[in-house]
């Protein structure tokens, strides 16, 4: 029985692509942040920006557009959320995808284990079994008397 899984290769691999698909979804969390925190600040930006109540109609009007542009800022900013959460799902779907694969492998190699373990137990019997027919063997060539056999060399 080889003892060696042979697909070892295979599970380093596996768990080497789930390990990089981890570290891509906790990059995409890190930028799904920032793309919030931006959202926050130019939100602040036109908070701050009210419109003049008084002056020109020159700087009403410039007002009014800096106002417009700072909300097409934040819309913007808002867009870059949506497309960040959108990355960070299709980052974790690729994470579980990883590790299913690397479980399987898992699965296989747990299997591959038992079965060695089995045989290894099969083999231990089998050799202790072997010892003892030898022994019972060997005793009653020299003629002693084994517990569960009469003296006629039945086995009761």
């Amino acid at each position: 029985m080889n003892r060696m899984f042979r697909l070892s290769p295979v599970l380093r691999a596996r768990k080497a692509q789930e390990d990089a698909a981890r570290g891509e979804l906790i990059q995409s969390r890190a930028q799904v942040r920032e793309a919030q925190a931006l959202v926050k600040r130019r939100q602040l930006d036109l908070i701050g920006a009210d419109a003049p109540s008084e002056g020109s109609a020159r700087a009403m009007v410039a007002a009014l557009v800096a106002r417009q542009s700072l909300a097409a800022g934040v819309f913007g900013a808002q867009r870059m959320v949506t497309e960040a959460e959108d990355v960070e799902r299709e980052r974790m779907v690729a994470l579980t995808d990883a590790a299913k694969r690397r479980r399987a492998v898992e699965m296989m190699a747990e299997r591959h284990a038992a079965t060695v373990r089995a045989h290894d137990l099969r083999t231990d019997q089998a050799n202790l079994d072997e010892l003892a027919v030898t022994s019972k063997a060997r005793d009653a060539a020299r003629g002693v008397e084994t517990p569960g056999s009469d003296r006629n060399g039945s086995d009761a």
